[in-house]
């Protein structure tokens, strides 16, 4: 059963996102206004060492009033290079800069009421550059034992479902039984 949407008008637009109503009519001709968030590309990056840590934010959500451990992420700038765009937000956010980039994963963290697409990538080597210029960002920065992630999440101290996934497919990789050489 597929959805039409027949039009679309801007509610609220700042330079991140724009708030819309759309009229959606339904395979049995019924209408309904649906609102959606369209949102900027979001770029993910990590560093997982040679001791199989993975580099991760503890950082508190204001809006959730939760804490969780995350991986360094933001907006892709207009014209902007979706990998350089990661590159950056790691070394803003952790004070390390990555080697080599690949890409992970991309996914769409809640695709009923956004268009958001968050694109993560990891790097198997960094160098610390120094401290984070947006140490704001997060309480603190970590290597955290990638054995530890299905249990970490399993408790619900990786609450965002993009980054439980990222770290779940990481360790998968690198530990499981298809690991990378």
């Amino acid at each position: 059963m597929q959805w039409t949407k027949l039009n679309e008008q801007t509610v609220y637009a700042n330079r991140w996102f724009s708030v819309n109503l759309a009229d959606v009519e339904l395979p049995d001709g019924r209408h309904l206004d649906h609102f959606l968030i369209r949102l900027r590309p979001v770029a993910v990056a990590t560093v997982v060492n040679e001791a199989n840590e993975v580099l991760l934010l503890w950082r508190h959500r204001f809006i959730t009033d939760s804490w969780g451990w995350e991986l360094p992420a933001g907006v892709v700038e207009d014209g902007e290079d979706i990998a350089v765009a990661a590159a950056r937000e790691l070394e803003e956010e952790t004070g390390w800069r990555p080697g080599p980039l690949r890409h992970l994963m991309s996914v769409e963290p809640s695709n009923g009421l956004t268009d958001a697409r968050h694109h993560i990538y990891w790097a198997d080597e960094g160098a610390y550059i120094g401290h984070p210029v947006d140490d704001f960002e997060s309480d603190r920065r970590e290597w955290v034992p990638l054995k530890l992630v299905p249990d970490m999440v399993a408790r619900g101290e990786v609450p965002a479902a993009n980054m439980a996934a990222a770290l779940l497919l990481l360790h998968h990789l690198r530990l499981g039984q298809d690991a990378l050489p």
